[in-house]
């Protein structure tokens, strides 16, 4: 007779589904983790791009197009002088030119910018005012007056010669004072040619108007360009902040992330292993010859399926080496 054995008791706890879906649901667990990590980078990355487009393709480019506009009525009152001065109509087509530019540039800011429709309509406004009062000063204007003419010239011979005499003593003096000298004169060139080619009273009066028109349209383009560089610089703080409060919660969702998976690591393997190694004892403990096992099974899928089949086995195994104990020749064997 074999000595009496103990018996043993193992569980085998297996709750929840089958082995395959409960390391379907572990992997599905472990990608899920990484969700909040990955939706976050790309929502911060895509503010981020908006805010940077902005900066690039509106505030930086209207601001752009101001200062050209500006480069442009300059150029137009440039070409305004030199046709009061010589009565070219050279100088009527480029201003003209000029102006046709500035609108479009205009456009193109208000199409870049539609909140800056109000400042960008009054400058179409005031150039088209500007065309008007321009047109008016062709058609009034024919050839210049001898008297005007002699004016001009005069003007022109005392510019000659005051620019000579300065160029001669402009080694002797310092560089801001030559050029605030050379300044001075070409003003008061200007003023006496100016004079001498609106001596008209009508022509006067427009050109004045063509003058106050031309700086408001200057003063806007300056307050168009100012706005959107001010705008510029709001967005970059914004930027700025953005970039700083993403660091912030990236930082603290990766480290909830972290410690999370963690936790999954340690409790995820252990439901799957666990009963696994309560099988293998089970199964180590028959093999040393300890046939009197009881399960206590729990739960469903493959794993309590096999430690049915293990139990089943186990109690052939034991019944049969019963049948071999009682049997006669195994009596006759025993000492």
């Amino acid at each position: 007779m074999m000595p009496s054995q103990r018996l043993k008791l193992f569980k085998v706890f297996a709750s929840g589904p089958s082995l395959r879906r409960r390391v379907a649901y572990s992997l599905a667990i472990v990608r899920l983790i990484l969700v909040p990590v990955i939706f976050l980078a790309v929502y911060y990355l895509f503010v981020m791009w908006g805010i940077v487009d902005r900066i690039v393709s509106v505030d930086a480019a209207v601001a752009m197009e101001a200062e050209q506009a500006s480069i442009q009525m300059l150029d137009a009152r440039r070409s305004e002088r030199a046709y009061f001065l010589l009565h070219d109509p050279a100088d009527l087509r480029e201003n003209r030119g000029d102006m046709t530019r500035l609108e479009k540039t205009i456009r193109n800011c208000a199409r870049l910018n539609p909140h800056q429709e109000k400042i960008t309509t009054r400058i179409l406004t005031l150039a088209g005012q500007y065309r008007t009062d321009m047109q008016a000063v062709a058609e009034m204007r024919a050839e210049a007056p001898a008297s005007a003419q002699e004016r001009i010239q005069e003007a022109a011979r005392k510019y000659e010669i005051d620019l000579a005499a300065l160029l001669r003593r402009g080694r002797r003096l310092s560089r801001s004072n030559f050029v605030l000298q050379l300044h001075n004169l070409t003003q008061t060139f200007n003023s006496s040619v100016t004079a001498a080619g609106t001596e008209d009273p009508a022509v006067q009066k427009t050109a004045e108007k063509l003058r106050a028109s031309s700086g408001e349209i200057l003063r806007l383009a300056s307050r168009l360009e100012g706005q959107s560089w001010a705008q510029v610089q709001q967005d970059h703080q914004k930027a700025r902040n953005l970039l700083d409060r993403s660091e912030w919660v990236l930082g603290s969702v990766s480290l909830f992330v972290f410690l999370l998976s963690i936790w999954v690591s340690f409790t995820l393997p252990r439901q799957v292993v666990k009963p696994l190694v309560d099988l293998k004892d089970a199964v180590d403990h028959a093999a040393a010859g300890n046939y009197e096992i009881v399960f206590n099974l729990q739960g469903e899928g493959e794993i309590v399926q096999l430690a049915n089949s293990v139990r089943k086995l186990i109690a052939h195994v034991r019944e049969k080496s019963r049948e071999v104990e009682a049997s006669p020749d195994a009596s006759d064997r025993a000492p």
